[in-house]
C-alpha cells in the first residue's frame, strides 16, 4: 500500500524531475533587474563601480539590495558583480600568497575536495585566517571591500561570517559532480529526510557563496557551472545526487567567462559545479561561504564537561537498553551532533563529507565501551581536531 507524503518530511520517492525541469526553464527580464547592466545566460550582471555609486544613497542603496536577495531566492539564484575588485593589484597580491600557501601545505600531503577528484585541483582550507596571519596589510586591503560586505548583507542581514577556502583547478583539472552546498548540501540523503521541509529551505537562507576571480576564466578554463532557478525546487537536498536530476544539469547549465576581480555569488541551494580546464591555464578562485549570525545558542554550555559527568550515568543505561531512543535523545541534549565548524586540513573529507560528530563519538564509546580515561582522550583528539 502506497503511503500518503506528508507536505513536511518527504523521500527521495517523492521528487518530481519534471517540476524541476519546468523551474529551470525560466528566463528572467531585464525589468526585474533594472539595475543590472545585462543578462548573460540567464545570470543578471552587475557594473561594480556602479553599484558602488548607488550604495552611497540610502534610497538606492535599499533598492539594490532588495534586487539582489530577489534575485538570490527568487530569481536565477546568482549574479555576476564585475570589476568588484577594480585594482587587481589587490587579487594578485593576494594570488601570489595564496600559491605560496599551497606550496608550503603540499609538503604535509594532498588536500581533500567535497566534489572533486583528488588531484585535479589545489585547495587551501581556512583560507582566510591563512591570508590574514600570512599577509595582514594585504589581507586588510583585500577584505575592505564595500561590494562584498552589501551583497552578503542583502542575503543575510547584518552580523554575518565569512569563512575562504581558495580552489586552483589545474589543466586538465575534472569538473566537479554538481551539488548544493553547506549546510544540507554536506549531508547523506537519509540524514536530509529527517530534517522537515522548513528546515530544508531555511538552510539555503543561512549561507551565501560566492567566488571572486583570481584568474581571467574564459570557458575553456571551466568557470563555475550553474543551473539558473534550481534553488526553488524544495527538495533539492534530495535531488541533487539523483541521476535524473543530474542529466537535467548537464542539459541545461550555463557558463560565464569571468575577468580577473569580478565577483560571483550564488544561493546555496542552486545546483552547480566547476568546470573542467581544457586550457593551459591554472584557474584560481577564492571562494567565499558566509554564514548567517543565527547559526549560534543563546547560552554557552560546556559540553565536554557535562558528556564526562554523565559518562558513568550513560554507561549503567547502555548496559541495561544499549542504544535505545531514550538513550538517543539523551545523547542528543548532552553532545554535539553537527561536525561543523571543521578544520579541514586536520580532518579533510576523504570517505565522506563530514568529520565523525562528539554524538557519533560517544556513541562509539559505549558501543566498544570505553573507559572514562578513554573517552576523555578520544574527546581531547577530536577537540583539537576541530581548532583553527
Amino acid at each position: 500500500m502506497i503511503q500518503p507524503v506528508s507536505p513536511h518530511f518527504t523521500t527521495s520517492e517523492a521528487l518530481d524531475v519534471a517540476a524541476f525541469e519546468a523551474l529551470c526553464d525560466r528566463q528572467p527580464s531585464a525589468t526585474d533587474y533594472p539595475m543590472a547592466a545585462r543578462i548573460q545566460s540567464r545570470v543578471p550582471l552587475y557594473v561594480a563601480r556602479d553599484m558602488l555609486a548607488a550604495s552611497q544613497e540610502a534610497s538606492t542603496r535599499r533598492d539594490l539590495l532588495e534586487e539582489w536577495h530577489r534575485c538570490l531566492l527568487e530569481g536565477p539564484g546568482v549574479l555576476v558583480i564585475q570589476g568588484m575588485y577594480y585594482d587587481t593589484r589587490t587579487i594578485d597580491e593576494a594570488s601570489a600568497c595564496f600559491l605560496d600557501i599551497i606550496e608550503k601545505e603540499k609538503v604535509a600531503g594532498g588536500r581533500g575536495d567535497h566534489f572533486a577528484p583528488p588531484g585535479s585541483n589545489d585547495r587551501i582550507w581556512n583560507a582566510l585566517q591563512k591570508h590574514g596571519l600570512e599577509d595582514p596589510s594585504g589581507f586588510v586591503d583585500y577584505y575592505a571591500n564595500p561590494l562584498m560586505a552589501l551583497v552578503c548583507e542583502a542575503w543575510l542581514g547584518p552580523f554575518y561570517r565569512i569563512t575562504s577556502q581558495v580552489n586552483v583547478v589545474n589543466p586538465g583539472g575534472q569538473a566537479q559532480s554538481p551539488h548544493r552546498d553547506y549546510h544540507l548540501g554536506f549531508q547523506p540523503d537519509d540524514i536530509v529526510s529527517r530534517f522537515p521541509m522548513s528546515m530544508q529551505m531555511a538552510s539555503q537562507l543561512l549561507t551565501l557563496q560566492g567566488a571572486v576571480a583570481h584568474s581571467d576564466m574564459p570557458l575553456e578554463t571551466g568557470p563555475t557551472q550553474l543551473l539558473p532557478y534550481s534553488q526553488r525546487y524544495p527538495q533539492g537536498y534530495l535531488a541533487w545526487r539523483d541521476p535524473a536530476f543530474q542529466a537535467v544539469f548537464a542539459q541545461r547549465h550555463v557558463q560565464l567567462p569571468l575577468t580577473k576581480g569580478d565577483g560571483l555569488f550564488f544561493n546555496p541551494a542552486l545546483f552547480h559545479a566547476a568546470g573542467a580546464n581544457h586550457s593551459d591555464a591554472r584557474r584560481m578562485a577564492n571562494l567565499l561561504q558566509v554564514s548567517s549570525a543565527f547559526g549560534h545558542c543563546m547560552e554557552a554550555v560546556d559540553s565536554q564537561a557535562l558528556v564526562i559527568r554523565c559518562y558513568p550515568a550513560l554507561q549503567a543505561r547502555y548496559e541495561q537498553e544499549g542504544l535505545s531512543p531514550s538513550l538517543q535523545a539523551c545523547i542528543a541534549a548532552i553532545a554535539e551532533g553537527y561536525a561543523f565548524p571543521a578544520n579541514l586540513d586536520r580532518t579533510p573529507p576523504r570517505d565522506g563529507m563530514a568529520p565523525e560528530t562528539p554524538q557519533q563519538l560517544l556513541e562509539r564509546a559505549l558501543g566498544e565501551r570505553w573507559s572514562l580515561s578513554q573517552l576523555q582522550d578520544g574527546m581531547q583528539q577530536q577537540y583539537l581536531s576541530r581548532q583553527p
